[in-house]
């Protein structure tokens, strides 16, 4: 990535820009480094509140206003709460860069988190975690997160009803400073833009922005937890959940990994998607996915299925993954590639994925890596590779959660 710039300003961000002239916007992302996990633990979902209640009201503007000036640029922003950051994202028009750093500033820098605002988020918060109980999947994702990742990643970004009770607005206060700070974000900008002025708007407005030497890119531990649990739902489709340990984002296996859920879960040509459900009939819906804090990483299998599937469908989820090491085709495996090469050239060239992909490469690499770097690592994966990489990571040790009216070997 010779033409993007990386440096860390003397305020304290540390920031990349990615010029691209040929488009017709810029997108830009913060990442606050701290989300869930740097929440007390009687204080979950602390961290989301944080960031639904920033844009409630600044030492400039009420919530309102603060509304309207990002619609008067025709900026489209949005911001999440993940288990280490909280990311907040914009794509305007590139006349309209500064005034949306601007903006972005103003709301990181000096909310009012005022009672009433703080009060409707915390309420819907409650009513979010109620209607839960009503997504079998979402339940499922919650309840397996929890057990496999452990206590801290593993927390849930809405929290639990009785952590919510105990919010105050001086929690989301004392939260606010301790981790916005210049120091604690990471900045990535990509599109029709100079970088030397990009930089320069950004330090002019987060300058003096908290302590500029701080960083929290260590990643938090964590103990895998194997185990299954069965949690007892009254529902005509048994949902079921698995995981277990694969490689972090940085490691040299991991494009490796990438093909092999790419070859179990990449399409309607999936191995998944074929046996599971086409040709067993065993299924609703079946896939294969990856989550990857830093320096870590899970491979996950989920399926629907009728109660009285649900042992078949355990055991042929676990046959699929284990056949895959021992007759996988040359075929399979450039479908998988292709796959993979095709999604970064169309859905993520988008100048919005762009950013996202240089930010995500701040976060875990701590450094900008080109995409013709990563998919040139792709493109090599092997048979045997995959072999290999099947052998070196067994589901030995498994996490599973089965939600609905059957738990796992019941007669």
């Amino acid at each position: 990535m010779t033409d993007t710039l990386h440096t860390k300003l003397s305020c304290g961000l540390e920031c990349a820009v990615q010029p691209l002239p040929d488009r017709h916007v810029v997108a830009f992302q913060i990442r606050v480094l701290g989300g869930t996990c740097g929440e007390p633990e009687a204080k979950l979902g602390l961290a989301r509140i944080v960031t639904e209640t920033l844009d409630k009201g600044t030492a400039r503007h009420t919530g309102p206003e603060l509304l309207d000036a990002f619609d008067s640029l025709g900026a489209h922003h949005r911001a999440g709460t993940g288990r280490e950051t909280a990311t907040f994202t914009c794509t305007v028009l590139p006349e309209h860069f500064e005034p949306a750093v601007a903006l972005h500033a103003e709301m990181l820098r000096t909310p009012t988190f005022p009672a009433d605002a703080f009060e409707v988020n915390v309420e819907l918060a409650r009513q979010e975690l109620l209607a839960l109980q009503d997504d079998p999947q979402g339940l499922v994702d919650k309840y397996l997160n929890a057990q496999a990742f452990g206590p801290v990643l593993g927390r849930h970004a809405l929290g639990e009803r009785d952590t919510l009770d105990r919010l105050t607005r001086d929690d989301v206060v004392e939260f606010w400073q301790t981790h916005f700070q210049a120091g604690r974000m990471l900045v990535a900008v990509a599109g029709a833009i100079e970088p030397q002025h990009a930089l320069a708007l950004l330090e002019e407005h987060f300058a003096g922005f908290g302590t500029a030497q701080q960083d929290a890119r260590l990643p938090v531990a964590f103990g895998f937890g194997a185990e299954t649990r069965h949690y007892p739902k009254d529902l005509e489709q048994e949902q079921l959940g698995l995981c277990w340990p694969g490689v972090a984002v940085t490691d040299p296996d991991f494009p490796v990994q990438q093909v092999t859920l790419g070859v179990l879960s990449g399409g309607m040509s999936a191995r998944l998607f074929t046996e599971v459900r086409e040709k067993q009939g065993l299924v609703y819906w079946v896939g294969a996915w990856q989550e990857t804090p830093r320096g870590a990483g899970l491979i996950f299998l989920g399926a629907s299925t009728r109660p009285e599937r649900c042992d078949r469908t355990y055991a042929t989820l676990l046959a699929e993954v284990d056949r895959l090491g021992k007759d996988l085709t040359e075929e399979e495996l450039q479908r998988a590639i292709t796959g993979l090469v095709a999604a970064q050239d169309t859905r993520g060239d988008t100048t919005r994925a762009r950013c996202a992909e240089l930010g995500s490469d701040l976060f875990y690499y701590g450094h900008p890596v080109s995409r013709e770097k990563k998919l040139a690592w792709v493109r090599v994966v092997t048979r045997a590779d995959v072999e290999r990489y099947l052998a070196g990571h067994p589901r030995d040790r498994l996490s599973v959660v089965t939600l609905g009216p059957r738990a796992l070997g019941a007669d």
